[in-house]
């Protein structure tokens, strides 16, 4: 099991958000071709929490992001170093987001393909298929406990 480390927006430093940024343009934007602008203004806003993994050698393995706003709750950015997959690094932090977020019902948006991994946690799928950035998703909700 990794050490899971969860920090809200505000207190992070500013090599954790660098490190959480690298991972994510890493992989979404180079691996996964999708030119987009990843920093969106919700990574240091007060409702904002963030989970990560650490390893000997990445500070941040794996990562995502809890969105507590005017929309709801939100998981968000869920993402995992390509040397690290497969070694339930993304499960971990997935259990340690539904501890931060509680009894409360909450959302994600997920790329097609995970639908089933995310099921495994509680999620269903609650809208028609679209396709973000050239990739197919669903949108995925979890009722309150």
């Amino acid at each position: 099991m990794a050490e899971i480390h969860v920090c809200p927006g505000p207190e992070l430093t500013a090599a954790q958000l660098y490190d959480l940024l690298v991972l994510r343009s890493a992989v979404f934007v180079v691996e996964q071709q999708c030119p987009y602008l990843d920093p969106d203004g919700h990574d240091l806003s007060p409702g904002t929490v963030h989970l990560w993994a650490a390893s000997p050698d990445h500070p941040i393995a794996a990562a995502l992001r809890v969105l507590d706003d005017a929309d709801g709750v939100r998981i968000g950015r869920v993402v995992t170093h390509a040397d690290h997959r497969g070694e339930g690094r993304a499960a971990e932090l997935m259990q340690a987001a539904l501890d931060v977020i509680g009894d409360r019902p909450s959302t994600l948006e997920a790329q097609s393909h995970l639908t089933a991994w995310y099921e495994r946690f509680g999620y269903a799928v609650s809208g028609a298929e679209y396709v973000e950035d050239g990739i197919p998703h669903l949108s995925m909700s979890r009722p309150g406990v």
